[in-house]
């Protein structure tokens, strides 16, 4: 029998947890054409949210289009206008033939070639013409063009959006975005990636080309109290049952992070053979934490001993991380160091600073540093 869980992928159809007030005004931006900044930390959901709200938009505006590209591993801005290129093409066109007629008539000047191979009649697009930056241009405004002829709105959904601040002079490159992006009137943006505090430095900083693009939204947790009704029925659907208190435990223990709870719900569900007992909870999440140790324990030899002095404080619940009594009792030498490893534990995403409070951004990290490496 197959796990009615889901992690590590898109959560699509019935595995789709809540956020209907943000896919709901996610959709209403879509729609309406209005650029969409999407800021939370990993494994928290966004590109689940983002095909929920681009499936919704499109079955309520049927001359919609959706375009969905991950930067994830684009590392040069010569290869993002090309893989862009490629999204608003595949996006707009029915055929191969209908895409490479709008790449000659559009991208001319840079020599576009398209190939078409298996598996699935898969599209390969690049460009002959090189630095393809001094026709940028072509590309930028590419997605404005074809949907000004054919009379459709497009929306472009970028992941991983913060990548682009690793690319050579990328103020440069994001103030040449801007230029032609915040021009287009067919097409809007849906901005998002799994790096928070490089994607607010984006977009919330007044110095930074991007400031006030669109509309931020900003992901909170889901709700502790939406959990028991989803793990139920998930549960019931396999002819298995678990109590309420026993989801809000899983729930506790994975500290309401969507991606850890999907996936201890999995593998409680899987050591269940018709009625969830607590040992099952006690004995997966004991799994869990060892599934993680060796990369937990490779990372934290990675940070200062200072830096790992401070995660020690945190993880003991030290709020005043400052105080005398602290830095003494943890050896944190004043508090400039103490703000200087914390910049670089939050740069790093193992912190996480958003509204000014300091927790850790990967529970499951935090469990096991608190209970065994600082045990």
């Amino acid at each position: 029998m197959r796990s009615p869980f889901v992690f590590g992928k898109i959560a699509a159809g019935s595995c789709f947890m809540d956020r209907e007030q943000e896919c709901a005004q996610m959709v209403d931006n879509f729609c309406n054409l209005t650029n969409t900044v999407l800021i939370s930390p990993r494994r928290w959901g966004k590109s689940s949210l983002v095909r929920r709200a681009s499936e919704r938009a499109a079955e309520r505006d049927k001359q919609l289009r959706i375009c969905h590209l991950d930067i994830f591993n684009v590392r040069s801005e010569e290869e993002f206008y090309e893989k862009l290129a490629e999204c608003v093409l595949t996006s707009t066109s029915s055929r191969w033939e209908e895409m490479m007629s709008a790449a000659r008539r559009y991208l001319s000047s840079l020599m576009p070639v398209l190939s078409v191979g298996d598996p699935q009649n898969s599209v390969s697009f690049s460009f002959t013409k090189k630095p393809v930056r001094n026709n940028a241009d072509e590309v930028l405004d590419l997605a404005e063009r074809i949907a000004e002829e054919k009379k459709l709105s497009l929306v472009v959904c970028i992941d991983e959006f913060q990548q682009i601040a690793c690319f050579d002079d990328p103020e440069a490159f994001q103030a040449k975005l801007r230029s032609h992006w915040q021009l287009h009137q067919r097409v809007a943006y849906c901005l998002y990636g799994s790096r928070r505090h490089m994607m607010t430095e984006i977009f919330t900083n007044p110095g930074k080309p991007f400031y006030k693009f669109g509309q931020n939204i900003f992901l909170d947790k889901i709700a502790r109290v939406h959990w028991p009704p989803f793990i139920i029925s998930k549960f019931r659907e396999t002819g298995k049952s678990i109590s309420e208190v026993q989801c809000l435990k899983i729930a506790e223990l994975t500290e309401d992070n969507p991606y850890y709870i999907q996936q201890l719900s999995e593998m409680v569900w899987n050591r269940t053979a018709q009625v969830c007992e607590d040992e099952m909870i006690a004995d997966a999440f004991q799994s869990l934490v060892e599934s993680q140790a060796g990369l937990n324990l490779a990372l934290t030899q990675t940070l200062t001993i200072t830096q790992q002095n401070l995660l020690h404080a945190i993880v003991d619940g030290v709020v005043q991380l400052t105080s005398a009594s602290v830095l003494e009792k943890y050896g944190l030498k004043n508090s400039l160091t103490v703000q200087r490893a914390k910049k670089v534990l939050v740069r790093l995403d193992i912190l996480d600073d958003f509204g000014r409070v300091i927790t850790m951004e990967d529970p499951i990290y935090a469990w096991w540093l608190r209970h065994i490496y600082f045990a």
